[in-house]
């Protein structure tokens, strides 16, 4: 049960940043929907994880050379998430406010990501493998 209560808060803080992202593209003052594009970010985060754990062996303790590119990957996806809408307010396609929003919609969502990689990833046996 413990397993399901977690789940709900992931899901629920998910919903907190995509608040934030779509109140960023539809509130009257911001009206553009640029910001939309970071959505491509947060679907392709988790994927660089999920095939350096499917190609590296669990055996050793040590880190390996495909995990430690999956890390690197990852930190330049993340880094992008957080970067364009820098540069979109920056050459004006979308307001600065536009742009905090998204930036506190890309926290939120990023660090739920991370939240269920740290929960369910750890091979146990509620593990969202079994999903």
């Amino acid at each position: 049960m413990a397993g399901v209560k977690a789940l709900v808060g992931l899901s629920f803080t998910g919903v907190i940043g995509l608040t934030f992202l779509m109140l960023a593209c539809a509130l009257e003052n911001y009206g553009v929907y640029w910001p939309l594009f970071v959505l491509i970010f947060y679907a392709i985060c988790p994927i660089p994880h999920l095939i350096a754990k499917r190609l590296s062996d669990d055996t050793d303790a040590a880190s390996s050379a495909c995990r430690e590119l999956a890390y690197f990957v990852t930190t330049g996806i993340v880094v992008s998430a957080f970067g364009l809408p820098i540069i979109l307010a920056r050459f004006h396609m979308i307001q600065w406010g536009a742009c905090g929003l998204v930036l506190a919609g890309n926290a939120v969502i990023l660090l739920t990501v991370l939240g269920f990689f740290l929960l369910f990833g750890r091979g146990d046996d509620f593990s969202w493998e079994q999903w």
